[in-house]
This record gives C-alpha cells, structure tokens and sequence, in this order.
C-alpha cells in the first residue's frame, strides 16, 4: 500500500447538503426550516423541556414517593440446563461463563437459575443461586460457592448477643407505720434545744 492508495473509511465524508436550490430538490424555499418564527432564525436553540414559556409537564406532574431503582442489584440469570455445556469436573465462573456467550452485558453479577437439569459434576461459582438450583448442583455431587458482597456478608462474624441487664437489688422493707395511740414499745423522746440565755443587763433609761 502507498500513500496514493490511502481512503477515508465509507460513510467518513459525504457531501455537503444544499438548500435552496428550488422545490423540486425538496431543500428549497424555507431550506429546510419550516415556516418563520424562533425555530427559523440563526443561532436558535430551544432547550429540552421548554414549552414556549408555559408550565412544562415535568414541574406539572406531582411527585410522590421514593425509588431506588439506582441502588438495586442487577444479576445476569443463567440457566442450570446451560450449564452442561462445561466438561465434568470443571470450575464454572463469571469468566467461564461470558466466554461461553451464556451472559453478556453489563450486571452486578451473574446468578444461577434452576431451569433445567444438571446432568456434571461441576463447581459453581456465582454472586447468586436460585434454592433449586443449589440443589440440584449439590445433588449432582457439585459445590456452589457464592462471590461478591453476599459471600462476604455470610463469612462475616456474628454479632454477639446482647447480655441481659443485671437485675435490680431488692428494695430495703418498708418501715409500717404506728398508728396514733398505738405503741410497740417505749419511745424516747427527742432531746430539747437549749434556749439561749437572757443578758443580765438592765434595760437603758430613756432620756
């Protein structure tokens, strides 16, 4: 190849498109740009959503609630009857897995579905499983070993529990109370204060 032999890819250059050049090459009179008004001038541009200057259906609609949509976990389902198509004995990941064209696209992980019958022995690794897919991978004498956060949370220790709270001291018995004019025993009576003595000093004339 030389230089006189390079071209642009087809479809990188094509002609310029020409308006106004009468009504029967469908580009002429208004070229292209409708009847007059905003939308036919140079330099226009309207953004998304406007309309024109009256409430826009997206500020008229209420909103209501909450969604979550873009925190959910998003799996790619394979089926276990897909599965045979791996050699007995072998280790089935999320590699193996988009290799062999079972999953494509973009996911959080792949999760493996009980559709189907398993005929190998396979070990399975997976970010999730269906509870009869488990089965029947483990009826087959296969293991299935989970990835990703799950696996994580399920090695992860056990909260202790809380221990109970000690319970209260028993309270000191209560003292009853006499009634008036009843008496247990002989009360002693309770010591005086001693009043002040009064000064010997007599008191001052009046002038």
């Amino acid at each position: 190849m030389r230089l006189h032999d390079l071209r642009p890819r087809p479809g990188a250059k094509h002609r310029r498109k020409r308006l106004g050049s009468g009504e029967s090459s469908g580009h002429g009179k208004t070229s292209g740009r409708g009847g007059k008004g905003q939308t036919a001038r140079s330099g226009s541009s309207i953004r998304i959503g406007f309309e024109g200057g009256q409430m826009p259906l997206i500020r008229r609609l209420p909103k209501r609630g909450f969604n979550n949509a873009a925190f959910t976990t998003r799996y790619l389902p394979v089926n276990l009857e897909a599965l045979n198509s791996f050699d007995t004995g072998a280790l089935v990941d999320e590699t193996a897995i988009r290799n062999a064209g079972l999953a494509n696209g973009k996911s959080d992980g792949i999760k493996i579905l009980g559709d189907g019958d398993l005929k190998k022995k396979l070990t399975v690794r997976a970010h999730a499983f269906s509870k009869s897919a488990k089965e029947k991978i483990e009826g087959q004498g296969g293991t299935c070993e989970l990835v990703g956060p799950k696996a994580a949370a399920a090695q992860a220790p056990a909260k202790p529990k809380r221990e109970p709270k000690a319970q209260k001291t028993a309270a000191a018995p209560a003292v009853e109370r006499e009634t008036p004019g009843e008496s247990t025993g002989p009360a002693e009576a309770p010591a005086k204060e001693a009043k002040p003595k009064k000064s010997d000093k007599a008191p001052k004339e009046k002038k």
